[in-house]
């Protein structure tokens, strides 16, 4: 194609477009491949009594009617006490689990300690969040026995683990600008984290506290189903023995307290990050 002249101007050919290159979804193709394999053998070695599945539903309606047609009232203040011995339980894990997980945090971030301290202190995060609560329970029991207070220790444990990961994150994302300023002005280190890292991520890792409480109370039940004491206990002892009754009326116990302390703390977190209530 020749070039268009105009006047005192020489006008270059329009460039050739190209066709882009088709996509290529190999990798994403591989994967779903790896995904159908895994569940397909997930339902083969799994003893799946189909013949139950068609019965479940007409089963589900029976027991729910067992236990709610009506709830055994006057066992709700025996499952009020239980359900509160479960609270008490993931409070007092919880506090356990904040004050060990801080400072371990703090020496986790990589902008406060070097590679040789912060990398084993992660691994041992990395195992706790790997191991479940009932797990720790049970290896606790040999030397606690079954009391709530073993619960408590397991609940500890776990949020370690947890609490851990997200305090050291937090505390590498924080602001640098008031670290900076304190350091120019001469602050120590232990002066730049209290005055500057602390100030800066204490709303978050505050959240963080209060949504592992919640996290907790949930784990404090399912604990007390290997003796731990609380909620579980009780509603083991009364499935055993069918009192489908005392079963609804601690179910609806535990939803009830359960949602209470999930709408109070979420409202106080709310607060805590952006300084306003939530409507």
């Amino acid at each position: 194609m020749m070039p268009t002249v105009t006047a005192g101007a020489v006008t270059p050919p329009p460039t050739p477009t190209r066709r882009p290159r088709k996509p290529r979804h190999l990798g994403v193709r591989i994967a779903w491949v790896i995904v159908t394999v895994v569940v397909i053998a997930a339902f083969a070695d799994i003893d799946i009594t189909w013949s139950r599945l068609s019965t479940f539903p007409q089963d589900f309606v029976h027991y729910v009617s067992l236990m709610f047609c009506p709830p055994d009232w006057a066992s709700i203040g025996k499952a009020a006490d239980a359900t509160w011995q479960s609270v008490e339980m993931a409070w007092l894990g919880t506090v356990i689990g904040v004050v060990v997980s801080l400072p371990l945090g703090f020496f986790a971030a990589s902008t406060v300690s070097p590679v040789w301290l912060r990398l084993p202190l992660r691994l041992v995060f990395a195992v706790l969040r790997a191991v479940p609560e009932v797990i720790i329970a049970i290896i606790i029991l040999s030397v606690t026995g079954l009391t709530p207070f073993t619960g408590a220790l397991a609940i500890a444990v776990g949020s370690v683990g947890t609490l851990g990961k997200w305090e050291y994150e937090a505390i590498e994302g924080a602001p640098r600008g008031p670290i900076e300023a304190a350091t120019a002005c001469g602050a120590s280190r232990s002066e730049i984290l209290r005055c500057a890292v602390w100030p800066s991520v204490s709303p978050e890792i505050l959240a963080f506290w209060l949504y592992r409480f919640e996290i907790n109370v949930r784990a404090s039940a399912v604990l007390g189903l290997v003796g731990a004491g609380g909620i579980g206990s009780m509603l083991t002892q009364t499935v055993q023995y069918r009192m489908w009754p005392t079963v609804g009326t601690l179910f609806l116990v535990v939803v009830v307290v359960t949602v209470v302390i999930d709408q109070i703390s979420g409202r106080i977190r709310q607060r805590i990050i952006t300084g306003r209530w939530r409507g």
